[in-house]
């Protein structure tokens, strides 16, 4: 791997490894990022302090940290790189259509949001989507993607984000299969009934369902387990239980009368879901068409 020069004309590489070492915690993961080794980034830092004459870093064989004035450069740092990402695109941008791969990390759930990403891809036939559905916590920045969809709370001080939209898990069932068990009236009722749970991937855990029970009412019953919500849904239709489900992925089920919401008034439940970015990126076309259209046509009804 290639050193990191000390020439006048370097800076911009000192302060850029500075940056990405800064935001990931890391040389290693900052050297993999700028594709040099990391004991290239830690020179590259050091010379830094020793020109500057300020300590930017503290360092320990598990992390380094910011100093106060390290904190302090690195807005300026990334004010400065914005800029020069800006200035280039904004030339790239006399070019025309958005265009360049864009890699894309989605939850497993997100296979139900292929009819929105295809119009995306029919819409801007340029840029080529890398998509990776996965209901890990990816790392944005450590792993390189372009931006990610996520459901939950964010609190990664390094990325972007914008709202996509809310959705709610509620409990439905086929009109066939309530015909023939009967419809539950109270969360107990669901003793006697056949219910479709959905198990986390990654923990291995089912999904609760967001019930309001009462102390001491039995635990719900589990008929069949499937860790994508897609089998659920054909099971539901199937006739075959009760499943918990999000809206946004049987709207036109309830619309046409394929499945029918069940114990909706004890039921509590709101989702969001959110693109995110590193903050460091200045948004380039193909980010900014991606960001706008997703949040434009995901939860239109």
């Amino acid at each position: 791997m290639s050193e990191i020069g000390e020439s006048p004309v370097d800076s911009l590489h000192a302060f850029n490894a500075f940056m990405r070492a800064a935001e990931a915690r890391s040389f290693t993961v900052a050297g993999r990022q700028l594709g040099v080794s990391s004991s290239a980034i830690g020179k590259a830092i050091a010379r830094l302090e020793e020109r500057v004459g300020v300590r930017l870093m503290h360092r320990s064989t598990r992390a380094i940290t910011l100093t106060a004035e390290g904190a302090r450069f690195l807005e300026r740092c990334r004010r400065i790189f914005s800029e020069i990402e800006a200035a280039e695109l904004e030339l790239a941008q006399t070019q025309g259509t958005p265009r360049g791969k864009l890699r894309v990390s989605l939850p497993l759930a997100g296979m139900l949001m292929m009819p929105t990403l295809t119009a995306f891809m029919q819409a801007h036939p340029a840029i080529a989507l890398d998509l990776d559905f996965t209901d890990r916590l990816v790392d944005v920045v450590e792993e390189g993607f372009d931006v990610v969809v996520r459901a939950g709370a964010v609190s990664d001080s390094r990325l972007m984000m914008r709202v996509l939209g809310s959705f709610r898990l509620g409990l439905v069932a086929s009109p066939r299969y309530l015909a023939q068990r009967g419809t539950p009236r109270t969360p107990a009722d669901l003793a006697g009934h056949a219910c479709l749970h959905h198990r986390y991937a990654t923990s291995g855990k089912l999904e609760p369902w967001p019930l309001r029970r009462g102390p001491g009412e039995p635990d719900i019953p589990v008929a069949a387990v499937a860790n994508t919500i897609e089998p659920l849904i054909a099971m539901a239709e199937a006739g075959l239980g009760i499943a918990c489900l999000p809206d946004f992925a049987i709207r036109r089920q309830l619309a046409d009368g394929r499945l029918c919401a069940v114990l909706a008034e004890h039921t509590e439940h709101e989702g969001t879901f959110r693109l995110l970015w590193p903050s460091s990126r200045y948004m380039s076309p193909k980010l900014r068409v991606f960001v706008d259209f997703m949040a434009r046509h995901l939860f239109a009804q």
